[in-house]
């Protein structure tokens, strides 16, 4: 998703950063995109790593426009009482608190500015808490929760912020998770499908723009219904 997602934002003129903890991966797909667009090494849950990674954004481009929140895992498919505290808190971490902590490092900089644009990718499973994913779900709970929060907080400032809520898109999360799992979300789509990358692309492209003026704290689903 975040391929796509930084595809799209390049090709319509943004110069991306693309921050993830897979150096190489994130070289390649940097270089694939051409000059206005650089590669950073990100843990989404260290603070010190996002001030980093703001700074050399910032002294890259002269700014930071847009954030898009998009890191996660699945974590391993098991009703809560089997899983482990330290599994509970590996999914928190990445997918929760490193939403916190993206959001802490670029807000600053764009209240200055008085322009931001912040896209925070949650899930389904945060409104509907799917079985056998008790902190998946919960995290992606609170990246709604929080979404709505600190984009009141903003509202007067020039920074909106948005959440999108995925149901199962095809990408390599999935091996994360069981079969039976998949099926099981997959049967709850009334498209019949699973979503694609570039379908949270386009709507992401649009929530980061500065089309998007009068939506912030919401939430945009992209569930096939």
């Amino acid at each position: 998703i975040g391929k796509a997602i930084a595809g799209r934002l390049a090709s319509e003129g943004a110069r991306v950063v693309i921050a993830d903890i897979d150096i190489e991966t994130g070289t390649e797909t940097a270089n694939a995109l051409g000059s206005g667009a650089i590669a950073f090494p990100l843990d989404v849950t260290s603070d010190d790593s996002w001030q980093s990674c703001v700074l050399t954004a910032t002294n890259a481009f002269g700014g930071l426009d847009i954030l898009v929140n998009n890191a996660g895992i699945a974590g391993r498919s098991a009703p809560a009482w089997e899983l482990s505290v330290e599994e509970w808190k590996q999914v928190i971490d990445i997918d929760l608190t490193g939403v916190f902590l993206g959001c802490r490092a670029v807000v600053p900089g764009m209240i200055e500015r008085g322009y931001g644009r912040i896209v925070n990718i949650a899930s389904i499973a945060g409104k509907e808490g799917n079985p056998n994913a008790s902190p998946y779900s919960a995290a992606k709970s609170g990246v709604i929760g929080l979404t709505k929060s600190i984009a009141k907080e903003v509202a007067t400032k020039g920074i909106i912020i948005n959440a999108i809520t995925p149901a199962v898109i095809e990408t390599e999360i999935l091996k994360q998770v069981s079969q039976q799992h998949i099926d099981y979300m997959t049967s709850r789509i009334p498209m019949g499908r699973v979503g694609q990358p570039h379908e949270v692309a386009a709507l992401a492209a649009f929530l980061a723009s500065s089309e998007v003026t009068f939506s912030t704290g919401a939430v945009f689903d992209l569930s096939g219904g």
